[in-house]
């Protein structure tokens, strides 16, 4: 784990990716956290109104910090595995990049720049994607959707992870600006790799910002660029397809 936090140490933004059900995981970012001793953390999981709500007090007590956020109704892993990350960093600043449900619906109703406003041609947000890139990106939502969903929403998925990549971005600028860094961002691995997550909108709005990022594998299988990886074992989890009811 030292040799972890020193190809880390040194950045602006640290990225700490994982796979959200996986207690090594978080456990891995805890130590991180405590290690690298950031100014301010950033929340894939909750929004800026409830990371405003924190306080050292309440982030030294696991109960306390899951009744303020509501997590029970998040939707999000058992609180307890995320308790780790928000204790270990109790005493910094904290910003939700959560993008909820009802604003994403709203983001493809008029697009996902028109929703994010002036700041969308700062993050590059107003851009779209190489042809290439969306082509793989669509592929890609198909396959994590078990090749059950209609093609014509692929494009609306691709646009969701973008405007949440965005928005990790625009709350990592936020916090830079009040705290001058470090940074860490807690994000899953999708969002954390640096060929095409939140650093890549961050680096447009801020040119020259250092960003390193960690993911984090189960039993060596991960997709994306980081500057460091780490695996641990696979969670025991039933087949995500199951979920899926194909029409005959």
């Amino acid at each position: 784990m030292a040799q972890v936090a020193d190809v880390l140490a040194g950045a602006d933004v640290i990225i700490l990716g994982e796979v959200h059900d996986n207690k090594r995981h978080h456990q891995v970012q805890a130590d991180l956290v405590t290690a690298l001793q950031p100014r301010a953390l950033i929340w894939e999981m909750i929004t800026q109104v409830q990371a405003d709500g924190l306080t050292p007090r309440i982030l030294q007590n696991a109960e306390e910090t899951a009744r303020a956020l509501d997590w029970q109704a998040s939707g999000w892993p058992d609180f307890a595995l995320y308790a780790p990350v928000f204790k270990a960093a109790a005493q910094a600043l904290h910003f939700g990049a959560l993008v909820p449900r009802a604003q994403s619906k709203a983001a493809l109703q008029v697009g996902v720049a028109s929703h994010f406003g002036a700041q969308a041609q700062q993050f590059g947000l107003d851009q779209p994607l190489p042809k290439a890139e969306q082509a793989g990106r669509e592929a890609e939502q198909m396959s994590n959707h078990c090749n059950a969903v209609p093609e014509e929403i692929l494009p609306m998925l691709v646009d969701v992870q973008r405007l949440r990549d965005a928005s990790l971005a625009a709350a990592a600028k936020r916090a830079l600006d009040q705290t001058g860094g470090p940074v860490v961002v807690i994000t899953g691995n999708g969002h954390a790799r640096l060929d095409r997550g939140l650093a890549v909108y961050l680096e447009r709005a801020l040119p020259g910002v250092v960003i390193r990022a960690l993911g984090q594998m189960e039993e060596g299988a991960i997709q994306g660029h980081f500057d460091v990886v780490l695996s641990a074992p696979a969670m025991e989890r039933p087949d995500p397809c199951l979920g899926f009811v194909k029409s005959e």
